[in-house]
């Protein structure tokens, strides 16, 4: 069944939300890359002094993709992007400095990339279309000492944005959907717990489940959980046993009116002796089981109404996280 479609793709506020949409190691200096995120193609590319730039994949001249063209430097202008139908050369301001076929014209104003936002963080490349927040989101584990920083993704589902964030803030599923690995089933019962509002969005800072291999490294543990939720799309958690921490920083970046793509930042203070492409690969298996559920749900607007399901006390977070996109007025993958 196809994901239903009501435009949400307009709505204002995905404007002004940071997505993460590639790690930095993907864009080498001299390079670009073409991604897609709100039904938009776009292109990084970063020049020879490593500055990252992102633009709207669009040759204004004739409409070819900038991301197919190459990284040209010279004296006069600096590092440009050529674009590889006629060779127009776009400085790093996104403005055309040349034109082969008539080179005695001085390009008018007109001929200019799209610009947008683009900042690194975390290994991460964040892009904002239109005015953003002041603020990345924050991750203070990726910074804390004897932190391990790995990345997890892109996981790619047929689903809208808000139920994979809802789907990260259910603690109630992990004995079931990740039974073995994230929870038990016949000690699946959730203790009683409480929901505040955080710096950006609610937050739980207690929830205690038993798992019987929390991280990968197959030794059994009770976890205490603490969930923030950063922005619409954005949440994280820590889990914590005794001094062990293992913190993720989750993204999602809609694609299109059906599509979305996720990124995870890992961070983890013990497990020295297992590979990351094995802490990696337990992650993978996760986001799996995870997709079958997300993607069967129906509807696939996450609904604000908060009489159109049931709820348990168990769905505290989920109950905030839906009240809250309804107060900021979020219209993407809602209903």
């Amino acid at each position: 069944m196809a994901v239903q479609s009501n435009n949400c793709l307009d709505d204002p506020l995905l404007l002004s939300e940071w997505f993460a949409i590639a790690w930095s190691s993907e864009v080498e200096a001299g390079k670009t890359l073409a991604r897609r995120i709100l039904n938009r193609d776009i292109v990084l590319w970063r020049s020879s002094t490593s500055n990252l730039h992102c633009w709207l994949d669009l040759c204004i001249h004739r409409g070819a993709k900038l991301s197919l063209g190459v990284i040209r430097s010279s004296p006069a202008t600096g590092d440009c992007l050529v674009c590889p139908y006629h060779g127009w050369e776009y400085a790093s301001s996104g403005q055309c400095v040349s034109i082969p076929a008539q080179p005695s014209l001085s390009p008018p104003a007109k001929a200019h990339a799209t610009t947008y936002q683009v900042r690194e963080q975390f290994g991460v490349i964040w892009v904002c279309l239109g005015e953003p927040a002041p603020e990345l989101p924050e991750f203070p584990l990726a910074n804390e000492a004897g932190f391990r920083v790995l990345h997890a993704g892109p996981y790619r589902f047929r689903a809208l944005g808000p139920r994979l964030i809802e789907n990260l803030l259910d603690v109630a599923h992990l004995g079931i959907v990740h039974a073995g690995l994230l929870g038990d089933p016949n000690r699946s019962e959730i203790e009683d717990y409480e929901v505040a509002m955080g710096p950006r969005g609610p937050e739980a800072k207690e929830i205690r489940i038993w798992q019987p291999n929390p991280d990968g490294t197959g030794v059994g543990a009770m976890i205490a959980y603490h969930y923030s939720v950063q922005g619409p799309l954005t949440a994280g958690f820590v889990k914590r046993s005794g001094t062990q921490r293992l913190g993720f920083l989750a993204q999602v970046a809609p694609i299109d009116e059906a599509t979305s793509e996720m990124r995870m930042v890992m961070a983890i203070n013990y497990g020295e002796d297992i590979p990351d492409a094995e802490l990696i690969a337990f992650q993978d298996r996760v986001v799996e089981q995870d997709r079958v559920i997300v993607e069967s749900q129906r509807p696939e607007m996450l609904p604000l109404d908060l009489q159109s399901e049931l709820h348990l006390r168990s769905d505290r977070m989920a109950i905030a996280y839906r009240k809250w996109l309804r107060e900021i007025g979020l219209s993407y993958g809602t209903a």
